[in-house]
């Protein structure tokens, strides 16, 4: 800093912290970067080091760049199936299902339950009617389930909950695939309970199954 370097390198300066130090250590090096105005370089595999210091990510995989963009875009319209899965905290849910058309609508099919496709994403999933592709879901995308519509339900079964003060991960099993719910910790449910949880359409992301590409978002 003394010498006033064009570029600071930083490779999980982080890493051997308590979780308590780092995320203070997260605030002050931000703070740090506004202060100099100078580039930092930041090398992480905490996504949420990424999302909450940097002005623009780079994710990669074996070397390769897979998206580069500003952290929110990275979140709301992530280019494939890993930077899908890496960005955000607990990690985006991934099923399989089939789209299917029913007059003028689309669904999404897993199982007994259709999920109702918004006419946004209509456009770019009509060639896949009669194909499995990848629905992804983050956590906090389920609705209450007083929205609960006929066609915008999954149903799963009740894994166990994790209580975190004003919010409970609930672990749910759809088949055999683990799904990870954020609902208010006022509505727990018990083991090993049949459960429908309502899907917001709007958010769902879709994949290609063969590609990992993204369909829409």
């Amino acid at each position: 800093m003394v010498r006033n370097p064009a570029v600071f390198l930083l490779d999980e300066p982080l890493s051997n912290l308590d979780a308590k130090l780092r995320t203070a250590m997260r605030s002050e090096i931000t703070r740090l970067h506004r202060r100099l105005d100078t580039t930092f370089v930041y090398v992480t595999h905490d996504q949420t080091e990424a999302m909450t210091m940097g002005d623009r990510i780079v994710v990669m995989k074996d070397g390769v760049i897979q998206q580069f963009d500003t952290p929110q875009v990275l979140y709301d319209s992530p280019c494939n199936l890993y930077v899908a899965g890496f960005i955000g905290s607990p990690q985006m849910n991934f099923l399989d299902v089939t789209i299917s058309q029913e007059g003028g609508t689309l669904y999404a099919k897993l199982n007994d339950d259709k999920l109702t496709i918004p006419a946004a994403k209509k456009e770019a999933l009509t060639p896949y009617v009669g194909k499995t592709v990848t629905l992804g879901v983050r956590p906090e995308d389920f609705l209450p389930s007083d929205q609960l519509s006929a066609a915008n339900g999954i149903t799963a079964r009740v894994d166990f909950c994790e209580l975190l003060g004003a919010e409970t991960n609930l672990y749910l099993f759809v088949n055999d695939v683990k799904v990870i719910v954020k609902m208010p910790s006022s509505n727990p449910h018990p083991t090993d309970d049949i459960i429908k949880v309502p899907v917001n359409m709007e958010k769902a992301h879709f994949f290609d199954k063969e590609t990992e590409q993204a369909i829409c978002h």
